[in-house]
């Protein structure tokens, strides 16, 4: 019988996937909050005497965060470097809570309270864009932690738990919104004007007051916890190795490994890590370009548009209770993420990603070739959770596991940071141009936008699945060392 110091302890390694998973949790539910606050938030700052709160200024304030993200993906790579994974993570932690804070009370004891005005409003962007400075760090360097603990046979299932917790997190502050709605009910916005809009008289006072604020301020109790936790786990040893820490590093790949496994996989990290950092093309373009590509797809093929304007779509299928679809939507993308967690080891990770790429195609052909036949409504919604739950099985946890692992040691941070400051710039456009190209009309009453939006979206999933069949790399069962050494002979 193997004693726990030749097998390790997967229950510690689980414990600190756990912890690093709740970034992904924290990456969700900020990202959704903004959902059930959108009206309540739109009302209060209708009501300043100071400047006209135009629609263009709620769509700004409703996407704040997104250019949050952008930064913080952007400095991700920097931060993880050097400072280290856990630091950024505690750093992303501190960025979660006070965002939260702060955007529950903007006014921060300097600006009347419950007045809107315009000097509030660039406050409250500012604590959003905080928040999206958080995301953006933990959307990066949760799978990166999680990819250089995790042992290679599992390596895989462990990182799409982050993509699980983001779903989860999505579906949690939905619930949290709801509960805090409770008896009251959103205002009513009317469009009184080309960009320009009003509250309708006798909607809910509380909502436009104080409930968003409630919404925003949930946040606390779960950026709280993660910033705590984060405090008890180890850093990475890839990290420990490259500044030096090798003995820190064996503690922690013994603990996780056993001590006989861990001098081994020591021995291995040592041998293709020559220096704390490389140039960013030191193992040639491809490495860098196929992770690129790999997150500028997962967000081209259009997924956000479908999870962030559910409601929307399916009322302009006629559906009667579009939030009804909408969560049954959530429920299915939960069990579809659940098939890569238990698959993506077994099948490994070219074969998800093909065949989900092929799933979403069928699905976005669907929508295009039905939408607004009223005939055959059922079939457009089937297409739709076709679309929505093939993704949910393939680009949305696969993604992030090839971003984790499929970079070498040297120029993890670095290349991970580019990667997923692509990803968030193409979330901004593909959410920024669905809204205007859904709603495009050839002749008056037409669904040419709707038709357009998603062939062109199945057209794109097309080319993702060709990308990935002939270009990428299966790294199923390779440690990351061999990975590394894999780019290595290549450049």
């Amino acid at each position: 019988m193997q004693s726990k110091s030749d097998t390790g302890s997967r229950g510690y390694l689980v414990s600190i996937v756990m912890v690093a998973v709740l970034g992904g949790l924290l990456f969700g539910y900020d990202t959704a909050v903004i959902s059930g606050a959108d009206k309540g938030l739109q009302a209060f700052f209708l009501g300043a005497s100071d400047f006209r709160y135009t629609d263009f200024m709620h769509g700004f304030t409703s996407s704040s965060a997104l250019i949050g993200c952008i930064i913080g993906s952007a400095l991700s790579g920097l931060f993880a470097t050097r400072f280290g994974r856990k630091r950024s993570l505690v750093f992303a932690g501190i960025c979660f809570f006070l965002s939260a804070l702060g955007s529950m009370f903007p006014e921060s004891m300097l600006l009347p309270e419950g007045k809107p005005s315009f000097t509030l409003l660039v406050a409250f962007n500012f604590y959003r864009i905080l928040g999206g400075i958080g995301v953006g760090m933990a959307s990066a360097i949760c799978p990166m932690y999680i990819g250089e603990v995790a042992p290679s046979e599992i390596r895989g299932m462990l990182v799409s738990w982050n993509q699980f917790a983001i779903i989860f997190g999505q579906l949690v502050v939905y619930f949290v919104n709801f509960l805090i709605l409770g008896s009251h009910t959103n205002p009513v916005i009317m469009q009184i004007g080309q960009g320009f809009s009003e509250v309708v008289a006798g909607s809910d006072p509380w909502i436009i007051a104080t409930g968003w604020r409630y919404m925003f301020g949930s946040e606390m109790v779960p950026a709280g916890l993660f910033t705590i936790l984060i405090f008890f786990v180890p850093e990475t040893p890839r990290y420990l190795v490259m500044v030096g820490r090798d003995d820190v590093a064996l503690r922690v790949l013994s603990r996780i490994n056993g001590n006989t496994k861990a001098a081994s996989i020591l021995h291995d990290i040592k041998n293709t890590v020559q220096a704390r950092t490389e140039r960013l093309f030191s193992y040639g373009f491809m490495c860098v370009f196929i992770g690129i590509m790999l997150s500028v797809f997962q967000q081209a093929i259009g997924i956000n548009a479908v999870l962030y304007y559910a409601p929307r779509i399916f009322g302009d299928m006629g559906m009667e209770n579009p939030m009804v679809q909408t969560v049954v939507m959530g429920v299915v993308n939960i069990l579809f993420t659940l098939i890569a967690v238990f698959t993506v080891e077994r099948f490994g990770r070219k074969p998800l990603l093909i065949t989900g790429s092929v799933g979403m195609a069928i699905g976005a052909f669907g929508v295009a070739l039905t939408f607004g036949n009223a005939s055959l409504s059922v079939v457009t919604m089937l297409s739709i959770m076709v679309y929505s739950a093939s993704f949910m099985f393939s680009w949305g946890p696969i993604c992030w596991v090839y971003i984790a692992e499929i970079f070498p040691n040297t120029i993890r941070g670095a290349a991970v940071s580019v990667a997923v400051a692509f990803q968030w710039i193409f979330n901004f456009i593909v959410s920024s141009t669905f809204v205007p190209m859904f709603n495009m009309h050839l002749t008056q009453g037409d669904h040419f936008g709707h038709w357009f939006t998603y062939g062109l979206y199945g057209i794109i999933c097309v080319v993702a699945a060709l990308f990935v069949w002939r270009i990428v790399p299966e790294t199923k069962g390779k440690t990351l060392e061999e990975i590394s050494m894999y780019w290595k002979r290549k450049s």
